[in-house]
């Protein structure tokens, strides 16, 4: 399989289509990225990088973070973890607090803000430095250190977190949140404040395309029980309330981020990361979605 040829090719008829969408604004740093960028990178499971166009430029992850921080607390609780935090789609936009009312403080599923803020807490109660280990675990799986902590994404997603902090008060008060609110939501902001290219952040999924396994690490990450669940909950909740319709067009394990990135995994096969930040109005980036559709469509095999 020559998948440098596929992502050219890829890459060439996304361009050529020129799909628009809007920069996310409601993070305002976030505005101010140049739309025009759009890179692709693909791992294979032998550690073999194939990129084209911007897939070596740092963009912020956003909540594709949300994949690493319930990996490193899976395991930990696992039984537990799932009576805070259901694993349903939630055909809701991502950060509804009508939802999480209704359904009297658990979270449709973690990937949402308030199940990702249920995880971060759940981190926080495991790690003494959450920040500075969530930055090893990523540097660990993706084989070398290439996690930076943007700060200016991180004081605009402060500055603009009243959503985010009414969730944390919510959750407070239906008895599922154990750590202090303002240090949880400072290791939240954090980790959506993460810059990586897209040939980094494709390594770092590489484990969920390998039964749990990294080959950048060298250890296993996630058993592969395990695995199996977080790609199950990236395909079915991985894209806001778009993932029917990315699991349909595109049928991949996946997580989108606001940043405009989006990390998939084909198991047994690569795992990818394509960034591009223009979004359209699910919160997904218009050309990375459209790139994955089109490569799933040239590839000979395919999940399903």
């Amino acid at each position: 399989m020559d998948y440098q040829q596929i992502i050219e090719e890829v890459y060439q008829e996304v361009q050529e289509e020129n799909q628009r969408g809007k920069v996310a604004t409601y993070i305002p740093e976030l505005a101010s990225v140049n739309p025009d960028q759009f890179g692709i990178a693909l791992v294979d499971l032998k550690g073999n990088v194939f990129g084209v166009g911007d897939y070596q430029v740092p963009f912020s992850i956003q909540s594709i973070s949300k994949v690493h921080t319930l990996t490193m607390v899976f395991h930990v609780f696992n039984s537990k973890l799932f009576t805070r935090v259901n694993v349903e789609p939630s055909g809701n936009p991502f950060n509804s607090i009508a939802q999480l009312e209704f359904e009297k403080g658990i979270p449709r599923n973690p990937f949402i803000n308030a199940g990702a803020l249920v995880i971060t807490d759940a981190l926080c109660s495991k790690f003494q430095k959450p920040i500075e280990q969530i930055s090893d675990f990523i540097n660990e799986i993706s084989g070398k250190n290439c996690v930076s902590f943007n700060e200016s994404v991180k004081k605009s997603e402060q500055n603009h977190g009243e959503r985010n902090t009414a969730l944390a008060y919510f959750l407070k008060s239906y008895k599922n949140f154990n750590n202090n609110i303002d240090e949880v939501l400072d290791v939240y902001f954090s980790q959506c404040a993460i810059e990586m290219n897209c040939v980094d952040l494709a390594k770092s999924f590489s484990y969920l395309a390998n039964d749990g396994f990294s080959i950048f690490a060298n250890r296993e990450i996630l058993s592969e029980s395990h695995a199996r669940r977080v790609n199950a909950l990236m395909l079915t909740c991985g894209f806001y309330d778009e993932a029917g319709e990315f699991a349909f067009r595109v049928g991949l394990p996946g997580k989108s981020g606001v940043g405009g990135g989006v990390a998939a995994v084909m198991p047994h096969k690569f795992s990818i990361a394509v960034w591009s930040p223009e979004l359209n109005e699910k919160g997904n980036s218009v050309k990375a979605i459209k790139a994955l559709e089109l490569l799933t469509d040239k590839l000979s095999f395919s999940l399903f």
